[in-house]
C-alpha cells in the first residue's frame, strides 16, 4: 500500500493542485471579493514563475520528499507512531493535527525571526490577494520548509497515507484561503470553525502589522484561537483594507527577478 501511494504521489498531488487551482480561479472570476487593480497576466506570470523555480529547487535539493520519508520511517520503524501501537485511524488523525500545528508554529517563526521574515515577506509583498498568492514563496523558504517537514515526518513516523493527505490538504487549503472570492458572511462564520477561510486569512495579509501578525493558520483555524493570534476582521474592512507591506508598493516589486532578490536587499521596513 505504501509503495503504491509513493509511486502515484506525483500524479495525485498534481491532479489535486490543478483541480483546486482552476476551481478557485473560476470562483474568483464569478464571485470576486475585492476588485482587481493589477493586470492578472503580469501578477500571475511572476507568481507562477516562482512556483516553477520552487519545484525545480525541491527536486534538485531533496532526493526524497515527505511521503518518501514516511515510507522510509515505516520500513525502519522510525518515529513516534511506528513505536506505539495505535489504531490506524487514530494515528492518521493525530498525525494530521500535529503536522498542521507544526506548520502553524513554523509560520509564526518565519514572522518573528528577522532573518526568516526577509524570506517570508516575499509572500506578503503581493499587492493583491488571490489564488496565486497562496503558492508564491521564495525558493529558499520552500527548501527550508521541506527540510523542517522531513524532520517532522522522521520524528513522528506518521502513516504514509496521512502524510500524502496532509500534503494535498496543505496545498489545496493554501490556494483556497488565499482566493479572492466572496463567501456569504454566515457561511464564512460556520466554515471558519473547521477550516481557515479566505476572509480569515486575508486579515493576515493586511499592511497593518498587528493584523499581519495574526491568523497564521493554513488549514485548521483552531491554533490561532488556542494560542491567542486570532483576529476576527480587519480594522478597515475587507473592501477597504490595504494588502501587502508598506515599503513594497511599486508594481516593479512584483517582477520575478525582484522577488528572488528581495530577501537580500537592504530596503528598510
Amino acid at each position: 500500500m505504501s509503495e503504491v501511494l509513493l509511486q502515484n504521489e506525483g500524479m495525485l498531488r498534481m491532479s489535486f493542485f490543478l483541480g483546486v487551482f482552476v476551481l478557485m480561479a473560476i470562483f474568483e472570476a464569478l464571485l470576486p471579493r475585492r476588485r482587481r487593480e493589477m493586470p492578472r497576466l503580469f501578477r500571475w506570470s511572476n507568481n507562477l514563475g516562482i512556483v516553477v523555480l520552487d519545484s525545480l529547487i525541491v527536486k534538485l535539493c531533496f532526493p526524497v520528499l515527505a511521503v518518501g520519508m514516511a515510507v522510509i520511517a515505516e520500513d525502519r520503524s522510525w518515529g513516534l507512531f511506528n513505536l506505539v501501537d495505535l489504531p490506524l485511524w487514530l494515528s492518521f488523525v493525530l498525525s494530521i493535527l500535529l503536522l498542521d500545528m507544526a506548520i502553524y508554529f513554523q509560520h509564526v517563526l518565519f514572522h518573528v525571526s528577522p532573518m526568516l521574515w526577509r524570506l517570508h515577506r516575499v509572500h506578503h509583498t503581493d499587492l493583491e490577494f488571490d489564488v496565486t498568492t497562496g503558492i508564491r514563496f521564495h525558493p529558499v523558504e520552500i527548501a527550508m520548509s521541506m527540510g523542517i517537514k522531513l524532520l517532522l515526518v522522521l520524528l513522528l513516523g506518521p502513516p504514509v497515507i496521512a502524510v500524502l493527505v496532509f500534503e494535498v490538504l496543505l496545498n489545496a487549503s493554501a490556494m483556497f484561503n488565499h482566493s479572492n472570492f466572496s463567501i456569504p458572511v454566515q457561511l464564512d462564520k460556520a466554515l471558519r470553525r473547521l477550516i481557515v477561510t479566505p476572509d480569515m486569512h486575508r486579515v493576515h495579509h493586511s499592511v497593518i502589522p498587528r493584523e499581519t501578525n495574526s491568523n497564521y493558520g493554513f488549514f485548521l483555524p483552531w491554533w490561532d484561537s488556542l494560542f491567542g493570534t486570532y483576529c476576527d476582521q480587519p480594522l478597515e474592512g475587507h473592501q477597504g483594507m490595504t494588502i501587502g507591506i508598506a515599503n513594497y508598493r511599486e508594481p516593479k516589486d512584483m517582477r520575478l527577478d525582484k522577488l528572488l532578490g528581495q530577501p537580500f536587499a537592504n530596503r528598510s521596513e
